[in-house]
């Protein structure tokens, strides 16, 4: 198992990884980033970078891609071509969805099985809510809201590139999340404006639509204006709340109070939310809860279409 990658993302990786006793390798370029990562994991990094580590070894058997959005894809696509046919790659996999296209090209002609790091789908408090749903007979109706705080990512050093495209880079956790649980849609709408320097596509968003499951739904997000992000699902019996994405509240049929659910958050309360139950399935190849490549080429489009993109 190599671990590409040692930033926030790749400690947090790093963590559950050994609590999970896996033997691990961790790739990394950067010198202050490896003395980051070895302060907060105790774990050493390999410098020099993905291409080095290739040169020197045998590609992996499974690796866990944590490395920066704009290198996600000429990460993956090596590793691939080198021979590691299991990989769990952080979202969205690529800066755009040109590059997620030519990395589904790769997988297919490699045979990889690569799955995308959609941790929020391992939420405790979305696992109870997916499990509510099934008992109701499914969402009958949706709505979640993808506000961003721009005030701070505007004036960020977040590299350019990235903040162009943030909307499949970030916000896709909340879409994702969303179709996950109501299915994909088949007939909908959307509306694109107000754009701003650092996303020129647009910082106001909206649409609703119907998916594959009969579900109806709508969106906003307002990254002009205050705002979270919050995803509302409708059964026959509930009203699911999910705001923040971490907290489970439900709403009974004939009431209009908000009844704060628990969840089993052991042993998922000591790492990053999601990050324990995600890798732990990653590991035992257990793929139903995960968006895979395959999915993703066909998300980012959609995606890409609501940002206004395309």
């Amino acid at each position: 198992m190599w671990l590409v990658g040692a930033g926030i993302m790749a400690q947090g990786y790093a963590k559950v990884l050994t609590a999970l006793d896996v033997d691990f390798t961790t790739i990394g370029r950067g010198r202050a980033s490896a003395d980051e990562f070895e302060a907060a994991t105790g774990k050493s990094v390999e410098l020099g970078g993905l291409d080095l580590a290739l040169s020197k070894s045998q590609a992996p058997d499974q690796a866990i891609v944590a490395v920066g959005i704009d290198v996600l894809m000429t990460t993956t696509a090596a590793l691939m071509e080198a021979g590691t046919r299991n990989i769990l790659v952080e979202k969205p996999a690529g800066l755009s969805l040109d590059e997620i296209e030519r990395l589904e090209s790769i997988r297919k002609a490699t045979g990889a099985r690569v799955l995308l790091g959609y941790n929020r789908r391992f939420y405790s408090a979305v696992r109870v809510a997916r499990q509510m749903i099934e008992e109701d007979g499914g969402v009958s109706s949706a709505h979640f809201e993808i506000t961003e705080w721009g005030h701070r990512i505007g004036p960020s050093d977040i590299v350019p590139n990235v903040k162009q495209r943030w909307f499949l880079g970030n916000t896709s956790h909340v879409v994702d999340l969303a179709f996950y649980l109501i299915g994909n849609p088949t007939e909908w709408h959307s509306m694109v404006d107000a754009p701003v320097d650092w996303h020129s596509a647009g910082s106001r968003f909206s649409g609703s639509g119907k998916t594959d499951r009969d579900a109806f739904f709508s969106y906003f997000g307002d990254w002009q204006a205050p705002g979270r992000w919050g995803l509302e699902f409708l059964t026959r019996k509930r009203r699911l709340i999910l705001r923040p994405m971490e907290v489970l509240q439900v709403t009974p049929l004939g009431s209009v109070e908000a009844e704060l659910i628990e969840t089993d958050e052991a042993p998922e309360a000591e790492f990053k939310p999601g990050l324990y139950f995600q890798t732990k399935a990653f590991l035992a190849e257990d793929d139903q809860c995960f968006c895979s490549l395959t999915e993703q080429s066909l998300n980012a489009k959609l995606y890409s279409q609501m940002a206004g993109y395309l």
